[in-house]
């Protein structure tokens, strides 16, 4: 009798992130996650201890996915400090990973432990700016302020709501950023 293949670890990981962009933590449920990937559930206790276990690994995609991996890859791809930080951007907070980001963040309102994971993410995240911005501005609170507006800019853009004469969402979205992306005057 030939062995039956196992569903691999990677699509519940990827099945547990698109739970969580789309239902917050609570969406995250084996038995949710087994329908959707249309195998039981069996399979699931081979790779995790429970569901825990899960979401732990699912914070830890999330991590590698949004940052660690995009900084470096940035990093490894170089450019000017503007540059790198439009791609940053394109690659953190596209339409894919944005509403996992999303989903982390309200998940971290009621869970101290997640809220603790995306505080030092954040901080990377606008460490990572600063040194950008320290590139081409001198002053420090200039540094400080792009930074925080950038990011701002970054996470809340997801909630404008707000009518922009002239033009689309996402045109207003990347003036501002250009904005910011200026040189000192």
């Amino acid at each position: 009798m030939p062995a039956v293949a196992r569903t691999p670890r990677a699509r519940w990981i990827e099945a547990g992130l698109q739970a969580l962009a789309q239902g917050g933590p609570d969406a995250v449920r084996v038995e949710t996650l087994a329908a959707r990937l249309g195998v039981t559930k069996g399979g699931f206790y081979g790779y995790f201890d429970g569901r825990a276990a899960l979401l732990t690994e699912i914070l830890d995609e999330w991590e590698r996915r949004c940052t660690t991996e995009v900084i470096a890859q940035v990093d490894a791809e170089g450019g000017d400090a503007a540059d790198r930080i439009r791609r940053v951007g394109q690659l953190t907070f596209s339409e894919d990973p944005h509403p996992i980001d999303l989903a982390v963040r309200a998940w971290a309102r009621t869970d101290q432990s997640v809220a603790q994971r995306l505080r030092r993410i954040d901080n990377e995240r606008m460490d990572f700016l600063r040194r950008m911005f320290g590139a081409f501005i001198t002053d420090p609170d200039e540094v400080e302020a792009r930074s925080i507006l950038m990011f701002t800019l970054a996470i809340g853009r997801h909630f404008i709501a707000a009518d922009l004469p002239g033009r689309t969402k996402r045109e207003a979205i990347q003036l501002a950023g250009e904005h910011l992306l200026r040189p000192q005057p």
